[in-house]
């Protein structure tokens, strides 16, 4: 077995990568909901200054970048790696950004699971001695989705109970060799999975097993217990994901009663604002992991997490084709302590 592989799907690092500085930029209404604090940038213009939606959120990743290295007090040039991605075709939200910067570019598609991929492969080629400085990022946009995706927003459809808000928000977090911040101390890869959801706008349920899957996984592979986490984080379920997550663990003896968060469930008040099911997107667990949830690790109020991003694996030709939605979910261990 390879030297740090654990159980199936399990990595450890003998040496654990650093996240040294993070940003987060969110749109007008995730700064309306309960984490406005938390963001480095909040911006009251949909376009970005831009003069289209996809081209607002290529501008959303510009400013995420640019607001990580003026925090890291570091060059663009100093970057070695960025791994990103985004939902639009062709992930042009990542490649258009990352244009004329000379930086080595490696592209992803996740889905909504994009920020935990993104931030496992750059711990790993951290860990293995590949880099010393490598980004992690990803962005969405709620009108570029939902014109991908759904439909024309002028089109004026009514959104069902299960459906979902696409956050507007980009998250970039730096991973180190060397330095002082959160650690990662070990990650889980996900296995697509895929239980016959076709409703597109019930992403929740179509995500909530591949969750599970993983968590467990998790557990399994490094012999590991929800005990052993002040929170899991699972990212972007949504209120009626959670619930099924919550449900298919009590069925499996695994009580998460008490650990499970959703970063769907955190960004938005659902109570005065109008998104439903809870948040969604690459940018939902992106904007809340690089804003309260490693603000907090810094800040001492949290040890350990796990963090699970989830994603829907759909297209919108797979969606017109009438098939089935695959969900994928990789976890990352991130401890506040020191080596």
């Amino acid at each position: 077995m390879a030297k740090y592989k654990r159980g199936k799907r399990s990595f450890v690092f003998s040496r654990s990568p650093v996240i040294t500085t993070w940003a987060s930029i969110a749109g007008k209404k995730e700064g309306e909901g309960p984490l406005h604090a938390e963001f480095d940038l909040v911006s009251q213009d949909t376009y970005f200054g831009e003069k289209t939606w996809e081209q607002g959120e290529k501008k959303l990743q510009q400013l995420a970048l640019e607001t990580l290295a003026a925090k890291a007090n570091l060059n663009m040039a100093d970057f070695e790696l960025v791994f990103s991605g985004d939902l639009l075709n062709q992930c042009i939200g990542s490649s258009f950004s990352l244009r004329n910067t000379g930086i080595p570019h490696l592209g992803l598609y996740g889905a909504c699971s994009t920020m935990a991929e993104s931030l496992l492969l750059a711990a790993m080629a951290v860990g293995a001695d590949y880099a010393d400085r490598v980004v992690a990022m990803t962005s969405s946009h709620f009108a570029s989705s939902e014109r991908q995706y759904r439909f024309p927003l002028g089109y004026g459809g009514q959104r069902p109970p299960t459906a979902q808000w696409t956050v507007t928000g980009a998250g970039a977090a730096l991973i180190c060799s060397q330095g002082s911040g959160p650690r990662i101390e070990n990650c889980t890869v996900g296995c697509v999975q895929d239980l016959g959801i076709k409703d597109a706008n019930n992403m929740g349920a179509a995500m909530a097993p591949s969750a599970f899957d993983t968590i467990r996984a998790h557990f399994d592979d490094l012999n590991m217990a929800p005990e052993d986490y002040d929170l899991i984080v699972t990212g972007d379920l949504g209120q009626i994901g959670k619930e099924i997550l919550l449900e298919l663990a009590e069925k499996s003896g695994i009580n998460l009663g008490g650990k499970i968060t959703d970063c769907g469930t955190l960004v938005f008040d659902n109570t005065i604002q109008d998104v439903h099911a809870g948040g969604s997107g690459c940018g939902c667990s992106a904007i809340t992991l690089c804003g309260m949830l490693l603000n907090k690790m810094a800040a001492g109020k949290l040890e350990r997490i796990l963090f699970c991003g989830t994603g829907a694996l759909l297209s919108p030709t797979s969606t017109q084709q009438g098939l089935p939605i695959p969900g994928v979910c990789h976890a990352v261990s991130i401890y506040a302590g020191r080596n």
